[in-house]
C-alpha cells in the first residue's frame, strides 16, 4: 500500500502541473474583440452635417469618432492582452483617422464588403462591441434614425422589427459571439435593450428628434464607455450570444415600388405587397448578405 501511495504521489503532482500549465496557457491567450463603429451615435455629434464628407464640421466628427474608438481600445487593453479588429461601418466606411489607432489594432476600411458592418467577425472572437449606433428607420424621437440607407423603411428578422444594431446582434449570435457593449443615442439604447441581448449599454446623447440631440460632453461619454468595458470584459466567459432561429425569415419594406420590383427578381424572394418582400435564408450569414445587397445596391 505504501508503495502504491509513493507511486501515486508523482502522478498526482504531474497531473496538477499539467492542469496548471493548461490554465496558464488559457490565461495567456489574448481576448479577441471585434469593434463595429458607426458615426451617428458617437459622443459629441449632433447634426447630420457632422457625419457627411461634404458637411460642415465633418473633420470634427472624424476626430470625435477616432477618439471614442481609441478610448474603448485603451479600456480593453487595461483589462489585459487583446487582439482587436475595428470595422469602419458608416457611409463609405472610410471615416476613422485610422493612422491614429494603435499600431497593433487591425482596421477594415471600405464599403464594398459582403457582410458590411460585421465584416471580419468570425466564431473565434470573444465578443462584439457596437459603437456609435442609431435607432431603426421610422423610430420616433430618434436621432438620424435609418436602417442601412434611405432605401429601407422596415426590416424584420424572424418576425421582430430591427435596426442595424439588431441585425448585427443577430449575425453575431448566429456565430456564437455575444455583444458585450453597445452605444448610441437614447432611442437606440431603448430599442436595443428590448432585444434582450444582455449587452451593457451606454447612452451617448439624448435624442430630441431626427435632426437634433442634447449632447453629453465627449469626455463624459468616453469615461462611461471605459467604465462599461471594465465591467463587461471580466464576464466574457459568462456572456451569452443572442439565440437565432435558423432558417431565418426576413421581411424588407422599401421606400418605392420599383425597388420591390427589382428585389423580387432575386431567386427565392417573394412579394408581400407593393413595397414589401420576404425571403427565407438558410442561415443568418446568408440573410446578412442579402440584407446588405438590398439596402446598399438598390440605392440610387
Amino acid at each position: 500500500m505504501r508503495r502504491l501511495i509513493r507511486f501515486a504521489q508523482p502522478v498526482v503532482i504531474l497531473c496538477l502541473a499539467l492542469a496548471g500549465r493548461e490554465t496558464s496557457v488559457a490565461q495567456e491567450r489574448p481576448l479577441k474583440i471585434f469593434i463595429s463603429v458607426d458615426m451617428e451615435g458617437i459622443g459629441g455629434i449632433g447634426t447630420a452635417a457632422m457625419t457627411s464628407a461634404t458637411g460642415k464640421d465633418y473633420a470634427t466628427g472624424r476626430e470625435l469618432m477616432t477618439a471614442e474608438v481609441n478610448a474603448v481600445i485603451a479600456a480593453i487593453k487595461r483589462h489585459g492582452r487583446a487582439e482587436i479588429l475595428v470595422n469602419d461601418s458608416h457611409g463609405d466606411h472610410q471615416n476613422l483617422l485610422h493612422t491614429e489607432l494603435p499600431a497593433d489594432v487591425e482596421y477594415i476600411q471600405g464599403a464594398l464588403k459582403p457582410f458590411g458592418m460585421m465584416e471580419g467577425l468570425t466564431r473565434d472572437f470573444d465578443g462584439v462591441i457596437l459603437l456609435g449606433c442609431h435607432a431603426r428607420a421610422g423610430a420616433p424621437y430618434a436621432f438620424l434614425s435609418h436602417t442601412g440607407s434611405s432605401t429601407l423603411e422596415g426590416l424584420w428578422i424572424n418576425g421582430v422589427e430591427v435596426g442595424e444594431g439588431g441585425m448585427n446582434a443577430h449575425y453575431a449570435g448566429s456565430l456564437g459571439v455575444p455583444v458585450l457593449l453597445a452605444s448610441g443615442d437614447s432611442a437606440f439604447v431603448e430599442e436595443f435593450a428590448a432585444l434582450g441581448t444582455g449587452a451593457r449599454l451606454v447612452t451617448t446623447k439624448h435624442a430630441i428628434g431626427h435632426g437634433a440631440a442634447r449632447l453629453l460632453h465627449p469626455e463624459v461619454v468616453r469615461e462611461r464607455l471605459a467604465l462599461a468595458i471594465g465591467k463587461a470584459l471580466p464576464d466574457t466567459e459568462r456572456a451569452r450570444p443572442m439565440r437565432v432561429k435558423e432558417p431565418v425569415a426576413l421581411r424588407l419594406r422599401f421606400n418605392t415600388v420599383t425597388r420591390a420590383d427589382i428585389a423580387e427578381s432575386i431567386p427565392g424572394v417573394g412579394r408581400v405587397d407593393g413595397v414589401t418582400v420576404e425571403y427565407r435564408a438558410a442561415t443568418m450569414a446568408e440573410g446578412q448578405k442579402l440584407i446588405r445587397l438590398m439596402y446598399r445596391y438598390l440605392d440610387w
